[in-house]
This record gives C-alpha cells, structure tokens and sequence, in this order.
C-alpha cells in the first residue's frame, strides 16, 4: 500500500501542468520576463529552464522583420519556438516588433515608397496570418528622432510626417489594431529615461492625443546602469504625469563586471521600477554572460546565478514584490479606450468632433463620460460613443486635457487621458466657398479656410508656387454616393522628385484614400499634364474632409478632378514591347479593349500614370516619346459607353539609350515627299540618318 501511495504522488506530480512551476514572481498581475539565448529559450549549461525563472518572454531577434522575411516572400518564423512556449507554460508572449528603422529586410531599401508599403502592409498581414490573436506588440521601436539610420526610410514607407508629425507612427499603430484589437499595443524606445526624455515624451503624447491606439509605453532601460534612485524617481514621475498611461520596462539590463555595483544597482532601480502602480511588468534583456548585446550583463556566468541574481530571487519573495499594483490585473487588457479628436489643434468658436473608441473584454459598459479641463462636457450610453465640443471663447490658448471615464455595468471604472491645443486666431474652420459635390473639379488653391496649422500648412493660393515638402492643405467635399473614385491631377515638373497622397483624419482612424503618387517630369513648370490615380478607399456619401499631404515637393498642381470609378467587363491589355528604345524614339504604344456588355468609347493611354495619349478607335493606339533613360510603367484605361473603366496590368518599357534607335524610318523615292516611319507617323523637320528598308538604304537630308 504504501509504495502504491507513492508512486502516486510521482504521477500526480508528473501530471502537473508546467504553469504551476513557480517563477520569480508570483505576483498575480505583474510579470517578470526575459528574451530568448541565441533563438532558444532554455539556455542550457546547467542554467534552471525558463519557465522555472521567468513568466514573460520576448524575442531578442527572431520576431523582427528582417529576421522572418530576409528574402522578399519566403518569411521564416523563427519566433514560434518562443510563441509556443508561452502558450503551453501559460504565460505572455510579446511580438518585438513590427516597425523598426535598424532590422528590416535588406531589399525594402530598393523599392519605392509606394512598393515599400505595399510590402510593409504584407508583412502586417502575413504576422496577423501567422498569429491570429498575441497578448502584447511592439508595434514601433526606437522612433525617435534619428536612433535608427532606417527611420527617415520608414517614415517615407508610411506616409511622412502629414499632420500631426507622426502620421507614420498613427498610421502603423492603426495598422496592427486593425488586426490585433485585443493585443496590448506598445511604443517602445531607448533613451527614454536619460538624455532623450522630452523627445520620448512628445512623442508618445502625439500618438496618445491624435487617438492612435497606443495602450503602453515602453521603456527600454538600458541606460540606467549608474542612475541614482533619485533621478530615476523623478523622470519616471515626470513621464507618468505627461502620459497618465500603462507603462512596462521592456529591455532592463545592467552591463556591470563586478558582481558586487551589479547587485547594488538592481537593488537601486528594481523596486522603483516594479512597484510603480503604472508599471504593467519587466523584461529583463538577457540572462546568460557571454550571450547578451553587451559584455556583462548575465545574471549566470558559467551556470552559476551572481549574486545580482540572488538578490532578484530574494526581493521577488517579498511581499513588496508580491502585491506590487499593476494596470493590468491578470496581466491582461480588460479596457481598450481612445479619445480620437477630429483634429489636435482649434481656435476658439470651433466646433471639434470627438469620438471616445471604448470596449471591455470580459464587462459591460453602462456609460462613457467626456471631460474637458475636469468639466463633463458629454455622458454617453450607447456606441458610437460620439460627441461634439464647442470651444467656448472665454477658454485660454495651449493644451487642453481631455478624460474619459469608462463606467462598468459591476461599477468599476477606466480612464483614458489626451489633449487638444486651442491656437491663437479668429478665423474659424469652415469650406472655402461652396462645397463640391463629388464627381466635381478642385482647385488646388481652393482649400478650406482657416489659421495656419488647422486648415493647411506651408501653403499658398497660388499655384505658380511650387508644393513644398511637409505641406498639407484640407478641403471639405460632399460625396454624392457611397462608391470608389478615380481622379486626374492636372501638373507640371520640371524634376521628378515630386510625390504626394490624399489622406482622411478620421475619427476611426487615418485612412490613405490613395497610393503615394509619384509626380513625373513633365517638361517645365508650365508644362501641364494629368496625373491619373485611384483612390484606394471606397468612399461612403456625405460630408468629408480630404487631406493633400505633400511627401516631396518641387512640383506645381493646379486642380484635381475626381470621377466615379465602376469596373467594367471584358479585357484590357497593353501589347508587349519588342527591340530596343532611345530617348527621343516615336514608340507606339497600342492596347487591346473588349467589352461583354457594351462598345468601347476610349481607350487611354499612360506612362508612370501620366496621360499621353488616347483613341476611340481600334486598333487603339497613341505614340509615346521618352525623355529619359530609365524604365516607365506603361498601363491603359478602357472606357466603355456606360463609362465603366477596365484597367490593364502595367508593363515596363525600358529606355537603354540617351538617343534614338530606331532604324524604322523610310523615305518615298519621290522628291519632295515628306519622311514617314514604319508606323506611319511623319519625321519631325531636321531629322538625319540613314534607313534600311527592303534591302534599299536610303539617307534622309
């Protein structure tokens, strides 16, 4: 009997779930995480397994992009040995990171703006693929400033600056909500805490007050290897009070050879970070000597724990540890709340749009309530949580705080803080005279009225003035029918550096309404031609405010005509290109259109989306002449008579040389009679050279 008694406890103990191994904290609703050692996550060499010491885990690598997708479409998922880990030892996971201007794949650099978010965006859908639903991402790493060589690169991926100057960073975090609405979304950066805190700071407090869903932010903290309690003290009070959000220590480590200053200063910042009421949890950056991004880091050396690791063990018993406060109890998001205003800066008279994005995982939400400067201004109890504020004219300028509380059904409640700024000025917000109706024409100079920084930015009405960079201008219009849209902007160029996008501020999220355009040369500033573009949005009807951010200026743009775009049937295709092509050659350009329900109308023609040329007629043809030596996208249009468009797929016409080459023109025998090529198109006056035609050479003078 006895000997059955105890082979019994052995099962039993064997059959314990591995979760019940205790870690280092045990406390219910913070955590003490660590990263994988050189993509593994039990670090051998005698060093207890993970899960006996940690109960959080990120990828030091194997999660970033470049990592999974260094070759453009073969993506290796490396992280999963780290993801599947969590799930069966029951603890969080965090995705490290989506958006990084240092680890990228090497080929993202040789693509354009446009190319690079189109494989940006591939790269969110293929993580989403992957992993359905993760606990916490790092959605942005070390954005500020220039901390990573890659972050001009990364801005321009995303879309610049626009607005606020952190489009890029709204845009990414609205990406991978989209996707992920229940994970924890963070911005994570270095220098946080020493020497770049105001930077960090405005930063995070953009991201917050335009909406973006930011839940965390993330401090790093490798710098505080010799901080005093005091000054670590003071700048995480300083950051709390701007932020008034969750935060999480995400990458502490302490690079000390001498056990004796490492174990002083975990025991210096250790409990100021981890019992911080704000603080949802700490990663600790590496744990094996010899095997983290800097020299002395390691808690083991040669297997045996430091005694900066003894001190851990010891602190994490305590009851200080233990019951240590967290934002997110269960270690879980239970209240995702964003106060999503309709712009971030007003003048006094204005009337701003508000929406409060509000959801509870496991409660009910009985109310939503909207302050403004500690004055309820809106109680809402049914979504969309939307309201209005009337800036009132006795309000002062600078930044005003707004609060929403989140009332539970259980009465328990939730708070999320931003701000608007109220600008010095008279001239409310409101359309530049009659409001088009899409389809319609939009003069460029005609955006809305308004101070500067609200209505528009570095801008002029003037179009003789060139676009500048960073320059934005708003302009309402009504949308007739919900429906998608084409569109023709009539510009000129001398360069071809010139690019730009249409956005929407949205009170949901920033939508791109269409693809980065790139402005070709068209020959000189008064050289007028029509850029033809999609807007990549359906849009819904109603009352809208369109957003034309300039990314590059150094072009000039008179108007924008936007029509209604339906898809039509049967076939467009762009004929394949055959011999060699010069600058200056006559290239015909020819398409075939068909249409199963009805005749077509036109078929045009375009080069890097700029017109040049049509044809009613089959066979549908037009003469393209390049003048440069590169590579064109050539693509055609097909309209039929019901005005429904059918596009071809682009192809490439290559230019190999600076002048003509082709050898197709020929000469009649007949004095006098003018010069024609192959195509049947004349030779300009003063063309020289001599022809081949029959076996005959014949010179042209």
């Amino acid at each position: 009997m006895q000997r059955i008694i105890k082979i019994s406890l052995v099962l039993a103990v064997l059959l314990l779930p591995t979760a019940l191994y205790a870690q280092l904290s045990s406390n219910p609703d913070k955590f003490l995480g660590n990263i994988t050692t050189r993509s593994n996550v039990d670090a051998g060499g005698g060093v207890p397994d993970f899960y006996t010491l940690w109960n959080q885990i990120t990828c030091e690598n194997e999660s970033k992009w470049a990592s999974v997708e260094g070759n453009r479409g073969n993506f290796n998922w490396g992280c999963d040995r780290a993801f599947n880990y969590a799930k069966q030892h029951g603890f969080p996971y965090k995705f490290h990171a989506l958006v990084w201007g240092a680890q990228y794949p090497n080929w993202l650099s040789n693509l354009s703006p446009k190319d690079r978010f189109e494989a940006l965006t591939n790269w969110f859908n293929k993580a989403k693929e992957k992993y359905n639903t993760l606990p916490m991402i790092d959605v942005v790493n070390e954005a500020v400033g220039r901390h990573q060589d890659g972050n001009p690169m990364m801005k321009e991926t995303l879309g610049g600056g626009g607005k606020t100057g952190f489009d890029w960073l709204i845009k990414a975090f609205d990406m991978a909500h989209q996707r992920w609405p229940d994970a924890i979304l963070i911005y994570n950066d270095y220098n946080s805490i020493r020497w770049d805190v105001d930077n960090y700071i405005t930063l995070v407090q953009t991201l917050r007050d335009a909406g973006a869903p930011i839940d965390a932010y993330g401090n790093q903290s490798h710098e505080i290897g010799d901080i005093s309690a005091t000054e670590l003290s003071n700048v995480l009070e300083k950051q709390q009070n701007a932020l008034k959000m969750p935060m999480y220590v995400t990458e502490l480590d302490i690079d000390k050879a001498n056990d004796a200053q490492q174990k002083a200063q975990y025991e210096r910042v250790l409990p100021l970070l981890w019992e911080a009421p704000y603080c949802a949890g700490v990663t600790l950056w590496g744990y094996i000597h010899g095997s983290t991004w800097v020299d002395n880091s390691g808690l083991y050396k040669n297997g045996v724990e430091r005694p900066a690791m003894t001190w851990i063990k010891e602190y994490m018993a305590t009851d200080e540890a233990k019951n240590a406060v967290s934002p997110f109890p269960g270690m879980k998001k239970e209240a995702s709340i964003y106060i999503r205003p309709a712009a971030l800066k007003v003048v006094k008279g204005d009337v701003l749009p508000i929406k409060v994005h509000a959801s509870l995982a496991t409660k009910t939400i009985e109310k939503v309530e909207l302050y403004v400067e500690n004055e309820l201004i809106a109680t809402m109890t049914e979504a969309p949580y939307l309201t209005e504020y009337e800036v009132p004219s006795r309000i002062s300028s600078g930044w005003k705080e707004t609060k929403a509380v989140v009332t539970a059904t259980d009465g328990s409640t939730y708070e999320r803080y931003g701000r608007f700024s109220v600008v010095n000025g008279s001239t409310k917000r409101e359309p530049y005279g009659e409001v088009p109706e899409l389809p319609a024409t939009i003069k460029i100079d005609e955006y809305d009225k308004g101070v500067a920084g609200i209505s528009y930015y570095n801008a002029s009405r003037n179009t003789t003035t060139s676009m500048k960079t960073d320059q934005w201008m708003d302009y309402t219009v009504d949308v007739k029918e919900d429906g998608f849209y084409s569109f023709d902007a009539t510009v000129a160029s001398s360069t071809a550096n010139g690019r730009f996008h249409l956005a929407e501020y949205g009170l949901d999220s920033l939508s791109y309404l269409s693809e980065f355009m790139e402005v070709p040369k068209t020959g000189g500033s008064n050289e007028w031609k029509a850029l033809h573009g999609y807007l990549t949005t359906e849009l819904k009807a109603g009352r809208h405010v369109f957003t034309f951010l300039v990314e590059q200026g150094g072009f000039y743009i008179k108007d924008i005509t936007f029509n209604r775009f339906e898809e039509g049937d049967g076939t467009c295709v762009v004929k394949a290109f055959s011999g060699t092509y010069g600058v200056g050659d006559n290239i015909l350009v020819s398409a075939k259109a068909t249409s199963k329900s009805s005749s077509i109308s036109e078929v045009r023609f375009y080069a890097d989306n700029m017109l040049i040329g049509s044809d009613t007629e089959s066979p549908y043809e037009c003469v393209f002449t390049p003048t440069e030596k590169r590579t064109y996208t050539i693509m055609a249009v097909s309209i039929n008579a019901e005005g429904k468009e059918k596009r071809s797929n682009p192809r490439n016409l290559e230019i190999t040389s600076d002048t003509p080459l082709d050898i197709r023109t020929v000469v009649s025998d007949e004095p006098d009679t003018p010069a024609y090529n192959l195509m049947g198109l004349p030779v300009s006056d003063g063309y020289r050279g001599i022809v081949i035609k029959n076996g005959k050479k014949y010179v042209i003078k």
